[in-house]
């Protein structure tokens, strides 16, 4: 029988590239899994983290089989971001790719009794083949999952495919009321003496429908009268186990749960499960902790997964890789729709053997996470045209999308434009359904442009199924003011930005699916804004899951029926001024406040309740009441306002920019820009400009000062800009760059000869 032996325990850890140990080394760090060194650098604000080559050593027994011929396996769930493993001194497999899991098989190699020794290199190096490239997030190296070891008689199912379970298994909904269940194992070294022996059953653990198949023809479909579909309000699965059987003994066994769904998305309708018109409204998802990287147990995976569904979300998209395990299992427990999506993020890498790399990813996340019935669609890219377009990239992106299809046509594909992907492209129409990343009031423009520009586009393509893959902006809960404004990070910013997000897209059930970015704040080494370094800080959540911001809350009132009632700014705790103004979330048709005990009036209003009142002097207690819940707040009136409220750096961005023109000199606005030849321009890319420090400096400046981010040579998001000209990055800014900004900005570049 399989035996899977856990090996998260009592490993040898250098964060050195200390070579092949031939013994364990009893000098290195002890340490046990799951692990990453980047768990403190990877977050902690000081603008880098550790990207090296380092060494885990473990010793292990070989497992004892009851039958002459069994195989061992070494199961690796995820090495950030290449690894080699060896036993006893010799290689036995390399892997590239930071985010799925491989095996291989170590029989040969394994010593009777004690005394093996197990070693992983792992590396979070820069590899020019490897994707991610360059991103928003870091990039954690270790033995972040765990490992196994997985003793198999000589004959069983098949681990050495991609990392798969050896089962595939496709519940289909008949118009009946039943399903079939079209099963199919993938067996190794089985003779004519074996056979597969299936059995499904229901949640109750009784068994609904079986079969039996020789073990060298195992495809198989069953029929299940009355079944119970799988949607979002009722996760309801069934366990599909497959037993490959010689005779009277069993030999090996795996098992999936499974759900029975169908599901469609229309470009005027939306998304609907089994039938059902169920517009798709959540948020997106990255996998670390504050302090512990991204090396999670099971617990914190499925208490992310309680959190958002708290939230009232009913979609998750998981990005921008491959998902543990763990918590692909919490979603089909918990009921989400997911978005699972491969790290083709950002930077287009030309190379072939890149392309290499997303092929097999893609094969990975297919094979590995097929049974997870939460699983609907498979994501082929994130901003990839961040460093523009080619025809290249057009067709890597075809290939993809056919290559999910022919692996996996029960599901849609989709992909994630950033926001200056035209509205006519070349990358329209080559995936099933396609979203949007945009930031319309936060990196460019007005919260307001959102609706209008969704609008437009299906106005434009009404034959594209249109989503929002990603939204949002930076909320830090420190920052607080009576008069909320784009980039300055406050909660109350944050929290307006989404209201009326919520209502826009409340407002337009036709859009596919929505996902907020972000559940949780995350770790980005490279990021220093807001105040906060060394992370993105759009979560609705902080990073250590300790604080719900105030915009968890809108969300909330639209996305769950429990009833629930939200006063906002608790943490805008003292105010100054004759009156202050009171919000309160709640998806009761009315809303009650108190003030100091007493009725200052009740409202009816759609999710969003304001209310104005007067503080009296010292602390006051307000309270709202709906229906039958309540929440309250404690404010203490001052004089003035504390300074911390306020990030320095919004009116220094502020008088930049007013400043910016009075260098820049007289421009004639009516006139065309000039881009003489031999000059640098807005129409250069920041690589290009780095060539010359002077115009590079120009550019930084400007950047800078419209979207308050660094962008230099071994500096903030630097390698994942390079590639963008300035030219397109005072696009994204929008309205953040005033009038006459970019011209300014080309007036100064154009002094400057190219080099």
């Amino acid at each position: 029988m399989r035996n899977v032996i856990n090996l998260n325990s009592d490993w040898r850890f250098i964060q050195e590239d200390a070579g092949l140990p031939q013994s364990l080394p009893e000098d290195w760090q002890q340490i046990d899994l799951p692990h990453t060194w980047n768990a403190i650098d990877g977050m902690d604000g000081n603008g880098d983290y550790d990207r090296g080559n380092y060494w885990y050593a473990k010793s292990f027994a070989t497992p004892k089989q009851p039958l002459s011929g069994g195989r061992v396996y070494v199961e690796v769930l995820a090495a950030g971001q290449q690894a080699s493993v060896y036993v006893n001194g010799e290689k036995v497999t390399y892997h590239e790719g930071g985010y799925s899991t491989f095996r291989a098989d170590i029989t040969d190699l394994c010593k009777d009794g004690e005394g093996n020794l197990l070693v992983i290199e792992c590396s979070n190096e820069y590899k020019d083949s490897v994707y991610p490239q360059s991103a928003d997030f870091t990039f954690y190296g270790g033995l972040y999952r765990g490992v196994n070891l997985i003793s198999v008689p000589e004959a069983h199912f098949d681990l050495d495919y991609y990392g798969g379970p050896g089962l595939k298994v496709t519940p289909k909904p008949c118009d009946c009321g039943g399903a079939t269940f079209e099963i199919e194992t993938w067996v190794k070294n089985a003779d004519e003496n074996f056979t597969v022996m299936y059995s499904v059953l229901d949640a109750d653990g009784q068994e609904v429908a079986s079969a039996v198949r020789p073990a060298g023809d195992t495809k198989v479909t069953v029929y299940v009268p009355d079944v119970t579909k799988w949607d979002m309000d009722n996760p309801y699965l069934y366990t599909v186990t497959a037993i490959l059987q010689r005779r009277n003994e069993e030999y090996d066994e795996v098992s999936a749960r499974v759900g029975v769904r169908s599901f469609s998305v229309d470009p005027n309708k939306g998304f609907s499960i089994n039938g059902v018109e169920t517009p798709l409204r959540g948020v997106s998802r990255h996998q670390d902790i504050i302090y512990k990287g991204n090396a999670l147990t099971k617990e914190e995976h499925y208490h992310d997964a309680e959190l958002i569904k708290e939230l009232g979300a009913n979609t998750i998209r998981l990005a921008h890789y491959q998902h543990n395990q763990y918590f692909y299992d919490a979603c089909d427990e918990l009921g989400f729709a997911i978005w699972a999506e491969i790290p083709f993020i950002s930077v287009f890498n030309k190379d072939p053997a890149a392309h290499q790399n997303c092929i097999s990813q893609m094969k990975e996340l297919i094979i590995q996470n097929y049974n997870h019935p939460s699983i609907m669609f498979w994501g082929v890219s994130n901003e990839i045209l961040i460093g523009g377009i080619s025809e290249q990239l057009v067709e890597n992106h075809k290939e993809l999308n056919e290559l999910c299809h022919q692996m996996d046509p029960t599901r849609l594909t989709t992909i994630a434009h950033v926001t200056m992907t035209p509205v006519e492209s070349p990358m329209h129409g080559i995936t099933d359904i396609e979203s949007y990343n945009h930031y319309f009031g936060w990196y460019g423009g007005k919260m307001e442009d959102n609706g209008p520009w969704l609008d437009h586009f299906h106005e434009v393509h009404p034959d594209i199924c249109l989503g929002m893959s990603e939204y949002g902006c930076e909320g830090i809960i420190t920052y607080h003011g009576p008069d909320p404004a784009c980039k300055d990070y406050s909660e109350e910013y944050q929290a307006l930005y989404h209201e009326h997000l919520a209502k826009v897209f409340d407002e337009r059930p036709w859009i596919w699916s929505t996902h907020v970015w972000n559940m949780f704040d995350f770790g980005c080494a490279a990021r220093n804004e807001g105040g906060v370094a060394g992370r993105n800080n759009k979560g609705l959540m902080t990073m250590d899951r300790k604080t719900k911001k105030d915009s968890y809350f809108a969300y909330q009132a639209y996305w769950t029926t429990k009833p629930m009632v939200h006063v906002c700014g608790r943490r805008y705790a003292q105010r100054a001024g004759e009156t202050t103004e009171i919000r309160v979330y709640s998806n009761q048709p009315s809303v009650a406040l108190y003030l100091n005990g007493k009725l200052v009036e009740e409202k009816s209003a759609e999710k969003v309740f304001v209310f104005t009142v007067s503080l009296a002097e010292g602390f006051n207690t307000v309270l709202a009441v709906a229906g039958d819940v309540k929440d309250s707040i404690t404010l203490e009136k001052v004089e003035q306002e504390p300074s911390i409220y306020v990030l320095p750096e919004v009116s220094e961005r502020k008088e930049g920019v007013a400043n910016w023109f009075e260098l820049a000199g007289d421009l004639d606005l009516e006139s065309p820009m000039e881009f003489p030849e031999g000059k640098y321009s807005i129409k250069d890319t920041f690589e290009e400009l780095a060539n010359c420090p002077e115009a590079l400096e120009v550019a930084s400046e400007a950047y800078k000062l419209t979207m308050n981010m660094i962008v230099k040579p071994g500096e903030g998001m630097w390698d994942m800009m390079k590639a963008m000209t300035m030219e397109a990055a005072l696009e994204m800014a929008g309205s953040l760059a005033p009038e006459g900004f970019a011209e300014s900005v080309n007036a100064k570049l154009i002094k400057f000869d190219k080099v």
